[in-house]
């Protein structure tokens, strides 16, 4: 009977490790996908940033539900509702590949929005739905199905590593199946990717509705909810903190997602990549997230002796040094990075130095999701669990501040939008420096 459980257990851990490179895989494909349809609407950055927006949007509307889900229902019911969902949103927007290419639906300024557009953007916000119950769901069952202890921060660690290595490789999948966009570009260039992720999430729901999964959180129905005298928002640190995760999100998101417009862009506004541009734009936003995975790794082997405050101060300074050099670096600066075509294979490309020194930026925020969580809900006590659900409704800076910036690249250019992230990483280096700081230690935070 042991060795049943255990073999039960080692299937649904494998395919929560599965289910951790899907989050990342579904999150990432709104990025590159969006390059299509910015050439479709005459390059406008902003919609073709649309798609992220709504895949994040949807973590504001769900950030809270999917920590109830996990009381009420479980960690198994929540991620087979949650794999459905993501079918459910990835057929969404392959539906656009089909359907109301010809259809006007509304105006958006000069650009006349077509009924497809409307389909990918439904579906894009399905999918935000999908990957946020995930996010909620696989930290906690990785951490139970490994015992707890260091045996499931192990698997956690793990899973974080396959999150990364699919986040490095969908921009270079997506780049490979596109090459060079042009107007006849469309969702039906990359459908097999769409195929695969479904295919993932069919053969995880069938597993998962197999293995037994335990549930020691799950709520009674005659359980009482506590009230408490306090809440998460009664600590300045942990207030500062949420807009630190807001920030953050769209800092790791906003980074390669215009790198990847900027070298995809063929015209003078952009890197000037005459051939394959989305291609080798792809293949080198995908050093980002092959750096964030080096990053992950370096701070779990650190993070024994160096503090979370001290790593969140040294990589916002050095990002925001990087981003600055980023950003007044000529363009006819280049250097050689590897990029990516389907005629070539992996090729070394010549690209403006800029691109280099974003893409070094992965280093610095692999770590600061971690280092921002555990320094906003330190001395937080029995507030901790609600402090995560409203952490993960500020998940929706991943699709605001990104959008934002596109909107700044249409107006001054591309180098000048990252302006932004110059600010946002600026609040980040003040909050590690004094907004962490826990004054208000005269709140009682135990039972």
């Amino acid at each position: 009977m042991t060795q049943q459980k255990q073999n039960g257990n080692l299937v649904a851990i494998i395919t929560m490790f599965f289910i951790f490179a899907m989050i990342s895989f579904v999150t990432n494909l709104a990025a590159p996908f969006g390059t299509i349809w910015r050439n479709e609407y005459a390059g406008s950055n902003t919609l073709g940033m649309m798609g992220n927006m709504m895949n994040f949007l949807a973590y504001l509307f769900m950030g809270i539900p999917a920590g109830n889900m996990l009381v009420k229902i479980g960690y198994k019911k929540t991620a087979l509702i949650a794999m459905a969902v993501g079918f459910l949103g990835l057929f969404t927007q392959y539906l656009s590949s089909l359907f109301g290419a010809n259809v006007e639906v509304f105006a958006f300024g000069e650009y006349v929005i077509k009924l497809n557009f409307v389909i990918y953007l439904l579906g894009a916000f399905i999918c935000g739905f999908c990957v946020c119950m995930l996010n909620t769901v696989v930290n906690p069952m990785l951490n139970l199905l490994g015992g707890g202890g260091n045996k499931g921060n192990q698997l956690i660690q793990t899973g974080g590593a396959l999150n990364s290595l699919s986040g490095t490789l969908t921009p270079l999948f997506v780049g490979a199946l596109i090459g060079t966009v042009t107007s006849k570009t469309a969702m039906s260039d990359v459908a097999p990717l769409l195929f695969v992720a479904m295919g993932v999430f069919v053969a995880a729901f069938i597993i998962i509705s197999f293995v037994a999964i335990p549930e020691p959180h799950l709520q009674k129905g005659g359980a009482k909810k506590e009230k408490f005298s306090h809440s998460p928002w009664s600590f300045r640190h942990t207030v500062l903190g949420v807009v630190g995760i807001f920030i953050y999100v769209g800092i790791e998101i906003g980074i390669p997602g215009t790198l990847n417009f900027y070298l995809a862009d063929a015209s003078d506004k952009g890197a000037g990549i005459l051939t394959n541009g989305a291609a080798i734009g792809g293949a080198i936003a995908a050093i980002y997230w092959l750096l964030m995975l080096v990053g992950r790794t370096a701070s779990s082997a650190i993070s024994g002796k160096v503090s979370s405050r001290t790593q969140l101060i040294v990589v916002s300074a050095t990002a925001i040094v990087f981003v600055l050099i980023a950003i007044f670096t000529p363009k006819d600066v280049t250097v050689s990075m590897p990029g990516y075509t389907v005629g070539e294979g992996f090729m070394m490309a010549q690209v403006p130095v800029s691109a280099l020194f974003l893409v070094l930026c992965g280093l610095c925020t692999s770590v600061m999701w971690g280092g921002i969580f555990n320094l906003a809900v330190e001395g937080l006590g029995k507030y901790t669990a609600q402090a995560s659900g409203i952490f993960m409704m500020m998940v929706v800076g991943g699709g605001v501040l990104p959008l934002i910036q596109q909107s700044i690249s249409d107006s001054v250019g591309y180098m000048a939008s990252y302006w932004l992230i110059i600010a946002a990483l600026a609040y980040l280096l003040f909050y590690g420096l004094v907004g962490c700081k826990n004054v208000n230690k005269d709140i009682p935070v135990e039972d």
